[in-house]
């Protein structure tokens, strides 16, 4: 994704975030998987994110990490945070800030704390945001993970926010794991990138047309997804996708037997011989010895 190319397309990885031992964000050892992610293939880095455990960090902790990736030497058109919070107020300033250090695309959950709400309060807190921030910079990725906000992000939210605002409102990241409704969109809003949540269904959603994935699992296995993005349509290349696709759902499956996140970080921290990257603020925790063992 580029900044001429507004409409986020390819394989986002929803970045891991490495911890210090009093568990406060691991600037270098996260940059440095940044850079390990994009030489993978990944077209660019979702980060804090729910992989990343962004709603265990303060708005501080937030923004110390984005300016360090960015000075870092990671461009931010290759960079979509997630600024979404339970108080429109605070998702202004994690979206202002990120605008001010060039990233234009953001994540963003709905105000996920009351339960229930309309369609049209859900509709009201993202207009807050846009009309307070009044930058026509701006590109939203609505976030739909209803199985962790408990607030989902319904088709009629979608058309809304379009109608409102054509050029701000760009995607959706759908982690729902119902691929029909993925499709569905795609069909319904046309050029709205739809991005699949689960890594498995990359492929599926690729050939009815959308536009990639921000993904876990791809913190392991982002150079299958990115053949899989590259290649799905190839005849020539049928066989070796099969075989890629294979390896992505054995990986998804092999980390969702126990906890995902401390599954993932287990592994990452086996593959860099890194223990730090076993760390999780509480109340996520490790994987316990047993589960290590058996994992």
């Amino acid at each position: 994704m580029t900044q001429s190319d507004l409409h986020p397309r390819g394989v986002f990885s929803a970045a891991l975030t490495p911890l210090n031992a009093d568990l406060s964000p691991d600037h270098a050892t996260f940059l440095a998987h940044c850079r390990h992610l994009l030489g993978e293939g990944c077209d660019g880095i979702a980060m804090l994110g729910t992989t990343g455990e962004a709603n265990s960090f303060s708005l501080k902790e937030r923004q110390a990490l984005l300016e360090a990736v960015v000075a870092g030497g990671i461009d931010p058109a290759r960079l979509l945070p997630g600024t979404g919070v339970a108080a429109f107020t605070e998702t202004v300033d994690l979206t202002r800030h990120a605008l001010s250090v060039g990233v234009t695309t953001v994540v963003m959950l709905p105000p996920f704390y009351y339960k229930g709400v309309s369609d049209d309060g859900v509709v009201a807190a993202y207009s807050e945001v846009v009309e307070r921030i009044a930058d026509p910079r701006l590109r939203i990725v609505l976030y739909h993970i209803p199985q962790v906000s408990a607030v989902p992000i319904s088709h009629g939210v979608i058309a809304q926010l379009r109608q409102r605002y054509p050029t701000t409102f760009t995607g959706i990241k759908d982690s729902s794991g119902d691929l029909a409704n993925m499709v569905t969109m795609v069909e319904r809003f046309p050029g709205f990138a739809v991005l699949a949540g689960a890594d498995p269904l990359l492929l599926p959603l690729l050939k009815a047309g959308g536009a990639g994935c921000i993904t876990a699992t791809s913190n392991l296995v982002a150079r299958d997804l990115a053949f899989i993005a590259k290649h799905f349509a190839d005849p020539a290349q049928a066989e070796a996708v099969e075989a890629a696709q294979a390896r992505v759902v054995a990986t998804r499956n092999r980390v969702s037997r126990f906890a995902q996140m401390a599954s993932l970080k287990a592994l990452m921290a086996r593959a860099s011989q890194s223990d730090g990257w076993m760390r999780m603020r509480p109340p996520l925790l490790p994987l316990s010895a047993e589960e290590l063992a058996a994992l």
